[in-house]
């Protein structure tokens, strides 16, 4: 069975900003295609999910998320490297709006778009890693059953599961590293 690296967007593939829909707000995270070129020599699939709340509060479309999605595949692919899967969930319980306003499985701290990345790539997810910058990331990821969580922070944020790092490049000797 497959495994996967499993990555947040806003604050581990790009700089969080808020609400990045555009390339002009984009900036890649460094680390971040040394990190996805050594993840694919080592047979993981390289998987988003990604909460974008900014649709279903009607900041930005689902056709811009889209668009800028299609143009990091793009700059994903000019580095050697690549994105194998894009999950994400424009909902929110709080401020989404119309029908965008509700709870749904596949919001972080849900676990639901890693067991949907699961059934769709059949994934070994005890052998997967996850990487994400917040604790909702680490909840999905162990909600899931995600063998090993890392946490990106240049914060003293602590997750009991989750083994701290301050830059991607510090990942990739996990890729290869057993399970400890």
């Amino acid at each position: 069975m497959p495994r996967a690296l499993f990555l947040d967007r806003d604050g581990v593939i790009n700089r969080d900003f808020g609400y990045v829909y555009r390339k002009e707000q984009f900036e890649f995270v460094d680390g971040i295609f040394d990190l996805t070129r050594a993840a694919r020599r080592e047979g993981y699939l390289v998987i988003v999910i990604t909460n974008q709340s900014g649709i279903g509060r009607g900041i930005y479309g689902e056709a811009d998320f889209q668009a800028l999605m299609q143009w990091v595949r793009v700059e994903f692919e000019a580095r050697g490297t690549g994105l194998d899967a894009i999950y994400h969930c424009p909902f929110h319980p709080e401020y989404g709006l119309g029908g965008y306003k509700r709870e749904s499985p596949c919001r972080k701290p849900a676990p639901g778009m890693i067991l949907q990345a699961a059934r769709d790539h059949s994934l070994d997810l005890a052998s997967s890693l996850l990487v994400g910058d917040s604790v909702t990331d680490m909840q999905a990821g162990e909600a899931a059953g995600v063998g090993r969580l890392f946490l990106l922070t240049g914060e003293d944020n602590k997750y009991a599961a989750a083994f701290p790092i301050s830059n991607l490049r510090e990942l990739i000797p996990f890729l290869t590293a057993p399970e400890s």
